[in-house]
């Protein structure tokens, strides 16, 4: 446990944190790279440059500031971070140059304020947050490796098919170079992607996993951004390429052994359809008899991922009721009747599409489209129980622009 005394230093601290918290991460990953540059391939160069990292671990140190008293608040987003970490190889070596680096940077950001008492508060915080991360990592680590079929660390995988699903999204389906079998997932997970990077010699990417357990392969579903490195590198590789493949990690998914009576509402916009594709999938096998919604926004039916297959799918099966929204539909999805109803996912579509409201509701996709929709579902009142979310980014942020909007 925690001294007390330890307790009350970093809790005085927050207001500090609050107030210069990204400026202090900065300045901390600044000065790793420069003194560790053995951990720059562990972190997302795009991420740090638009400052989504640097924003998400200042909103991270806050929030266990705010809690060091009561960590039990904060049990998921543990689990999300260790999820993450394992999904990068993050090992136990790891640690102490971050905490080394972070104890650095806030002596130098703090000055005068940082006195022998409050750094050896903030290293034994960190200390004690790390054996809790590492010790959850160790299980994780040990599930994939004794998971049948499973491995720990990177294996090599072929990509011995892929397949166009839109004008800037590819499935990629991916078999063990060994020809073993793929080990079984939670819908909803993803894989991580290790290529080779000019300057850091590799980087990594998680992508959701798009098919549902129990094939005898992995499909990724991977949207061609414009500047990004990892996307257009997988796009440029043909079939029958090598790639190395971390196992499945990720703690949002739907456990399809859970058997609930409620509706199930899966919301997407943007390539956030992936993962609730293979919810979809899984929950239409393991069970039959429950009512879904799928409801997806897109910008226009050229960049509209599974559209023809979700459709059929509701064809099959009755208790599937599907919704495609479009921003911008184009003359072509007019005449064709690509689309449903134009505009962006809102609570008026939501309230014609779920009436009752009383739904496990399950959401993925661009930050706009997720504030939305945790805005919409907050002040239903759903509860917390039935709200599911993979949000990349500050969890804080989404709760704060929803808080702040309903208010």
């Amino acid at each position: 446990m925690l001294n007390p005394r330890t307790i009350e230093i970093v809790k005085a601290t927050v207001p500090i944190l609050e107030q210069h918290g990204e400026l202090l991460t900065r300045h901390f990953y600044t000065r790793m790279f420069r003194h560790n540059p053995e951990v720059a391939p562990l972190f997302n160069p795009s991420h740090q440059a638009a400052g989504t990292q640097q924003n998400a671990l200042a909103a991270a140190i806050c929030a266990y500031a705010a809690n060091i008293d009561n960590l039990e608040v904060l049990g998921g987003a543990v689990e999300l971070i260790a999820q993450k970490h394992a999904s990068l190889r993050i090992l136990p070596e790891h640690y102490p140059i971050v905490g080394a680096n972070l104890l650095g940077s806030i002596a130098d950001m703090l000055g005068e304020r940082a006195t022998d008492e409050v750094l050896a508060a903030w290293e034994e915080a960190y200390g004690f947050l790390a054996d809790i991360l590492i010790a959850r990592e160790r299980q994780i680590y040990s599930e994939h490796a004794g998971s049948k079929h499973g491995w720990e660390g990177f294996k090599l995988f072929r990509i011995t098919r892929k397949a166009p699903e839109s004008e800037i999204i590819t499935s990629f389906y991916l078999e063990p170079v060994s020809g073993e079998g793929v080990p079984l997932f939670q819908p909803g997970q993803y894989l991580t992607v290790r290529v080779p990077h000019p300057r850091n010699g590799t980087t990594m990417r998680n992508y959701s996993i798009s098919s549902a357990p129990g094939g005898g392969c992995f499909r990724i579903s991977v949207k061609r951004e414009s500047e990004g490195f990892a996307s257009n590198y997988l796009h440029g590789l043909p079939e029958g390429s090598e790639i190395e493949v971390g196992p499945p990690c990720g703690e949002f998914f739907l456990d399809p052994t859970e058997h609930d009576e409620r509706p199930l509402a899966l919301l997407s916009a943007g390539v956030g359809v992936t993962p609730m594709l293979s919810m979809l999938l899984s929950t239409l096998d393991s069970q039959p008899g429950r009512d879904i919604h799928f409801i997806h926004g897109a910008l226009n039916g050229r960049t509209h991922a599974f559209r023809d297959l979700v459709r059929d799918l509701s064809r099959q099966h009755r208790q599937l009721k599907v919704h495609y929204r479009y921003n911008k539909a184009t003359v072509e999805d007019q005449r064709n009747q690509h689309h449903d109803s134009e505009g962006l996912i809102d609570a008026v579509l939501l309230e014609s599409l779920l009436p009752t409201r009383d739904a496990d509701y399950y959401f993925c996709g661009p930050k706009p489209f997720m504030i939305a929709i945790y805005q919409v579902l907050r002040k239903w009142g759903i509860p917390a129980s039935q709200v599911h979310f993979e949000f990349f980014g500050p969890r804080q942020e989404l709760e704060s622009v929803a808080a702040s909007a309903i208010a």
